[in-house]
């Protein structure tokens, strides 16, 4: 009997998602209910944030995020080539320029080194933000890149996708949880299936600014506002007519207005329900992900193919588990046949067809294109099991073995 597949990734439904959905099925609203502000408080408590905004994916709140900062044509971004190009995308969305900076080869995030030599070689002052990922589940040091971005006088997004329950430790001890709006001046999220809260599709972005939430909800919805304190209307043109017969001082109920050019990135009440009843579990999702980091590192690190992922890190959140091995080609056919779905993230960004049109090539991002050469992902989710772990990684043993 053919072995059962073992992917990379894999979403976890419980009956208690399942009922969530269908309270929702049977209730009065599918979408714009009261399960999406339910989701979007719960998620701004969990990463410690004071705003949640929830959207219809990533990459929808990674553009809501640029229009929110202003980008526009003739400003350049900062952001990694280690990421799923999203994180780039965003920029060129809004007629921006992408620069992408070396990772730092330790850590596989984006090298504050680079970026720092990057800003200051702007003499024309065009760099206006910085886009840290927290690549794999391990944040960002954003205390520091907080720092060089006031320096320069940057915006910063934190592309936490990866990252839900991570954080890291700033120079007072404290740990700042990936989102927490402490440092960045917005960061994302995603729930797509293979992330740690799967609502199908779906994102969050977090922030401690009042005045970039306001702006995010009206973007949201296609630039409109059902703020009175906002409407930039006369009451006359709002209600329609010139004069009352009894005094109104009142906009009508069903006055909205449209003040800028938005977007339909809405959430439903059906994924706002399903993310809502994975985020009540997902502490224990995260504890079982760093408990088979802990077992794959402990099966490797006496073996000389294995060159990174050094350690158990405490606040990793371990969205993936990658490792850096001779033969990456070879292993992963190899792993295949065994039907263990390995992966490869990422090529990098800059070496894409779309990006190479902009003058970027082999060469220009050395650290991350010599890790491309080697890195695989391994299986990583909650409901692996430990038998599954085990031939996974008995596997790779024998591979090279032989």
């Amino acid at each position: 009997m053919a072995k059962a597949i073992i992917p990379y990734g894999k979403q976890s439904v419980s009956q208690e998602d399942i009922d969530a959905v269908v309270e929702v099925l049977q209730s009065d609203y599918l979408t714009q209910g009261p399960k999406v502000k339910e989701f979007e408080e719960a998620f701004a408590k969990y990463v410690g944030a004071k705003y949640a905004i929830a959207v219809a994916n990533g990459t929808a709140a990674l553009h809501l995020n640029a229009l929110a900062l202003g980008v526009k044509v003739g400003d350049q971004v900062i952001t990694t080539p280690l990421t799923f190009v999203a994180s780039a995308n965003c920029v060129r969305y809004c007629g921006g320029e992408v620069l992408f900076a070396d990772i730092n080869p330790e850590t596989y995030l984006l090298d504050i080194n680079k970026t720092r030599t990057l800003l200051e070689s702007d003499k024309g002052k065009r760099i206006k933000g910085i886009i840290p990922v927290d690549f794999a589940g391990k944040s960002v040091d954003m205390e520091s890149f907080r720092a060089l971005a006031d320096e320069f006088n940057c915006w910063i997004i934190e592309d936490a996708c990866h990252a839900p329950g991570a954080f890291f430790e700033d120079s007072m001890g404290e740990k700042i949880k990936a989102g927490s709006g402490v440092y960045a001046d917005l960061a994302i999220f995603s729930f797509h299936p293979v992330k740690h809260i799967a609502a199908g599709e779906g994102g969050m972005i977090t922030t401690n600014n009042e005045e970039l939430y306001e702006k995010l909800l009206m973007l949201r919805t296609h630039g409109i506002t059902k703020d009175a304190s906002q409407f930039q209307n006369s009451l006359d043109i709002a209600v329609g007519e010139t004069q009352y017969s009894v005094p109104n001082t009142q906009y009508p109920h069903w006055y909205m207005e449209m003040q800028e050019l938005g977007f339909n990135y809405r959430l439903t009440d059906i994924q706002a329900a399903l993310g809502k009843s994975q985020l009540d579990r997902s502490e224990e999702g995260l504890k079982r992900r760093r408990r088979i980091a802990k077992q794959y590192f402990e099966a490797f690190e006496d073996k000389n193919f294995i060159k990174g992922q050094s350690g158990v890190v405490e606040g990793h959140a371990y969205h993936l588990y990658v490792i850096e091995v001779d033969k990456r080609k070879e292993l992963h056919q190899y792993l295949r046949d065994q039907n263990i779905f390995a992966q490869v993230h990422y090529f990098p960004a800059h070496l894409m067809p779309y990006y190479k049109q902009f003058g970027w090539r082999v060469g220009d991002l050395p650290c991350a294109e010599e890790y491309y050469k080697h890195c695989i992902s391994l299986p990583m989710y909650p409901t692996l099991t430990d038998e599954e772990q085990m031939f996974v990684i008995e596997t790779i043993t024998n591979f090279y073995k032989a």
